[in-house]
């Protein structure tokens, strides 16, 4: 008998994931709760457990393959000698509706009589989704013991994780490991260990395109084609967290009504050197406590706003997979040591794939700190349901006009956007002040 095993909801209503690793071939008999298939989400890379014992008949595609929640992952033909779930039995974690098309109904009587049992979409074993923390367990691989994470960023830097020293406990490799096999160079993909099937011939390589020139024949200027015509790049699928990151930006514009303020925070007064950081979360936390109506939530089908007593801070990191924004806690409870030590915790654990799916929402307004790189103004997106976020933008030296002359102080300009439907101009007039005059103060 033959089971299909649906892709089961990874976490919070996720709509989709994608293929890191299969651990199994198409022809491998496979055991319940032996670990599947690694997939990565917005939040996460997980590994999904096989829900039967039996032979694998079908994969629904190869690393990298985008799979819809709810469509078909993996075809299995049980086998009733081997370790099976009871019937009915399951770890009450599921999808929701199936996107899978409809199938053709087969050509013989016989075989349409004869139905095919889906699997409900439980993700069955040990790991735990949804409002839940995804804990990861080290699994042993090719002989390789490692969390998906690990085995995510050894692909990604170029590092044969089979030849990686491991340092951690029970023999374990660690993200440290790969990251130092992958600078020192100690690890490059060679000879495989275990013996792979041989790979297609390489196909012919493509015609060397016509060599570009603004001239025409006769050597006259020539007129360029539009780019659609003679582009040559490849499109690329988003995939993981820039997948996501693509709806959430495309869902607050259509969402909420953006407007930005923006203005300079004059810092000439601060004594000696100073986390600017740590400077700006508490300046927030000032504002947040001045003006609490940025602070808070709006619900946009029952028109409510929800003010928060605490500041659970999102901060914008940027990574090579796109933008994160994890939480930073209880910032207005915290010191400038505190928030320094939450700021590197989250940093580490969004670089290593580490962070919690728990730690990446819930935040009451976020900070984007993209001055460390360039710009001194923008029009940072709100995400609802916040109503606020601040942007933080390239510190200059100014010439300040003061009473008598003129002074060079140094400066940071601020972008405060919010949502208008939920605070009025003067509320967002009054944050920004409230922001600016904290970071005014000397300490």
């Amino acid at each position: 008998m033959s089971k299909k095993f649906l892709l089961p909801d990874l976490g919070e209503g996720l709509p989709d994931a994608t293929i890191v690793e299969w651990y199994v071939k198409e022809g491998d008999v496979i055991r319940l709760d032996e670990n599947l298939v690694s997939m990565e989400t917005a939040k996460a890379v997980v590994d999904v457990p096989s829900p039967v014992s039996g032979k694998v008949l079908k994969l629904a595609g190869g690393a990298g393959d985008v799979i819809v929640t709810g469509t078909m992952l993996a075809e299995f033909e049980i086998d009733p000698s081997l370790p099976q779930r009871a019937e009915g039995q399951d770890t009450g974690h599921h999808h929701g509706p199936s996107h899978a098309a409809p199938e053709p109904a087969a050509a013989a009587p016989a075989a349409a009589a004869k139905a095919e049992p889906e699997d409900a979409g439980t993700v069955v074993g040990a790991m735990q989704v949804g409002n839940a923390v995804v804990s990861e367990a080290a699994v042993a691989v090719g002989g390789v013991k490692a969390v998906p994470a690990v085995r995510a960023m050894a692909r990604k830097l170029g590092v044969d994780i089979t030849r990686v020293r491991a340092t951690g406990g029970d023999g374990t490799v660690s993200m440290d490991d790969v990251k130092r096999a992958a600078a020192d160079g100690s690890a490059k993909p060679g000879a495989a260990p275990v013996a792979r099937a041989a790979a297609p011939a390489p196909a012919a390589p493509p015609a060397a395109p016509a060599q570009r020139s603004a001239l025409s024949q006769s050597g006259k200027p020539m007129r360029t084609q539009p780019p659609g015509v003679t582009a040559s790049g490849q499109p690329e699928q988003l995939k993981g967290v820039r997948r996501n990151m693509a709806r959430v930006m495309a869902d607050a514009r259509d969402r909420v009504v953006q407007t930005t303020l923006v203005d300079d925070a004059d810092l000439h007064q601060w004594l000696g050197k100073q986390d600017i950081t740590a400077r700006t979360i508490r300046a927030i936390v000032a504002a947040c406590k001045a003006e609490p109506a940025l602070n808070a939530w709006f619900d946009d089908e029952n028109l409510t706003l929800t003010k928060h007593p605490h500041v659970d801070l999102g901060l914008a990191v940027d990574t090579p997979d796109g933008l994160f924004v994890p939480a930073l806690r209880n910032a207005d409870m915290l010191d400038s040591r505190g928030l320094r030590e939450g700021i590197n915790r989250l940093r580490t654990q969004v670089e290593d794939r580490s962070i919690p799916a728990s730690e990446l929402s819930g935040y009451t307004i976020s900070l984007s700190n993209f001055g460390v790189f360039a710009g001194r103004y923008g029009t940072v997106v709100v995400v609802p349901p916040c109503v606020a976020i601040v942007g933080v933008g390239k510190l200059s030296h100014d010439v300040v006009a003061v009473m008598g002359g003129i002074e060079v102080h140094r400066r940071m300009p601020i972008s405060l956007t919010f949502d208008h439907r939920a605070c009025t101009g003067g509320e967002a007039a009054r944050f920004l002040k409230a922001l600016l005059d904290d970071l005014a103060l000397p300490q």
